[in-house]
């Protein structure tokens, strides 16, 4: 079952700490089995804050939260601390409805 991780922030107050998290977070996505399909800013905003998004494809959930678990992401997060406010989900590809 293909899921897809979607992370948005909702606040950026220091947009370098957020930079760094991204050059440590990528590869650990990477190397975690992610494969990322979008990310960056957004090229038009029709609804909301004009804020960097990502859209990551794993295999299945347990794979996509193995990810976020991973030592190499929390050290990204580690980074990031309080330079950001995001929200994150993990989706089931449209058809799945195994969960």
């Amino acid at each position: 079952m293909t899921v897809y991780w979607v992370n948005t922030f909702t606040a950026i107050r220091d947009p370098q700490r957020v930079r760094e998290y991204a050059s440590l977070a990528g590869p650990a996505m990477e190397a975690a089995g992610g494969v990322f399909l979008a990310k960056g800013d957004p090229v038009a905003v029709l609804e909301g804050a004009d804020l960097r998004s990502t859209i990551i494809a794993f295999p299945d959930r347990d794979a996509a939260i193995a990810a976020y678990a991973s030592p190499a992401y929390q050290r990204a997060l580690e980074v990031l601390g309080d330079a950001a406010e995001r929200q994150i989900r993990v989706l089931a590809a449209v058809g799945d409805s195994t969960r």
